[in-house]
């Protein structure tokens, strides 16, 4: 499927595009591109690598021309570019809309007008239920996603839906671990909020998984465990030899939930239990679906969705066992340079 491929990677710089970069830098394809807005990481990037099968391309997904010109050629993208802290998003709420869904919109139209083969789109557990802008935009991305493969008959167009990738930038373990480090109490916003736990590694299996068995317009969701917040801060405090390190909890900071839902009442019913995933088919109907104005959907109602409240629930060891299988852990552990989870 690789030999002799390009394969396109939006957001690259990111957390995301660092990961699948380093796995499939030794793979057949025969390039790999890179496009985002930030010279300084691409830079970086390049220095790392020093890798000749890599192509940079600086551009931003707002701009349909930019795109345009990274995906000429190119057989597979994984679309990663987004607006995803979700207080920015909330202060710049348009800002979130031109990223997050404008954009999309620019990489699937490029794809289609370029005959790419197959785009795998990444979205989050906030755009189930949403209520900050930063979910809303991303639910309207996957609307975008679903409405695009409906009228492309050569470029296969699929999604992934995960949750928060542990100690990835802006995430909350490096911000414990800074304060433990800083000898200030840990600030927890609500210690029952429980939050799912996935590592970077499980989010590039999701997308590669979606990219080998994706038919368009289907999205897939891994089945992750879950852990409160005080659960992990315990954790944490413990493994970094501190187990009465002091906890102080601030409360729900705006846009925040008390959980997280990865799959929708609604999705659960249609979904495919495929053991270590979900897999969501399209809604094809077309405007013209009068049984389910008329009728309804007697299972809707008796369904419940897929959250991080009744999902499996990590204790102390279990999400310390988790954190061990992070470099960043690791390498705190061992007194070296803690790099985030790239």
């Amino acid at each position: 499927m690789f030999l002799g491929k390009i394969l396109l990677i939006t957001g690259g710089t990111g957390s995301f595009g660092n990961a699948v970069l380093r796995r499939f830098l030794d793979s057949d394809l025969r390039e790999i591109r890179i496009l985002s807005r930030d010279e300084k990481k691409q830079d970086d990037m390049r220095k790392q690598y020093n890798n000749p099968k890599i192509k940079f391309y600086i551009g931003d997904v707002r701009d349909y021309q930019s795109v345009l010109n990274a995906v000429r050629g190119v057989d597979f993208i994984f679309h990663a570019a987004a607006l995803k802290q979700v207080p920015s998003c909330e202060f710049h709420p348009l800002e979130a809309v031109k990223t997050n869904v404008l954009g999309t919109e620019n990489v699937l139209e490029a794809a289609i007008s370029c005959g790419v083969k197959r785009v795998v789109c990444l979205s989050t557990d906030k755009a189930v239920y949403p209520i900050n802008a930063m979910g809303i935009s991303k639910a309207m991305m996957e609307k975008v996603i679903v409405a695009k493969s409906r009228s492309s008959s050569v470029t296969v167009i699929c999604a992934t839906r995960y949750g928060n990738v542990m100690a990835s930038r802006g995430s909350v373990i490096p911000l414990f671990v800074d304060q433990i480090r800083a000898g200030k109490p840990i600030t927890i916003t609500d210690p029952n909020m429980t939050r799912f736990m996935m590592t970077l590694d499980d989010a590039v299996n999701l997308v590669i998984y979606a990219f080998e068995h994706g038919k368009p317009g289907e999205i897939f969701v891994q089945k992750a465990p879950a852990a409160t917040i005080e659960t992990l801060a315990h954790a944490l405090t413990d493994l970094l030899g501190v187990p009465q390190h002091e906890i102080r909890i601030i409360g729900t900071r705006h846009g925040e939930k008390l959980f997280e839902a990865l799959l929708s009442r609604e999705e659960m019913v249609a979904a495919d239990d495929l053991g270590e995933y979900y897999r969501v088919p399209p809604d094809l109907r077309d405007l013209n679906y009068g049984k389910f104005v008329e009728q309804g959907e007697t299972k809707i109602s008796e369904a419940v969705d897929y959250n991080s409240h009744n999902t499996m629930r990590l204790d102390k060891g279990g999400m310390q066992t988790l954190l061990m299988k992070l470099r960043f852990i690791r390498a705190i552990l061992k007194g070296e340079q803690a790099e985030l989870e790239e």
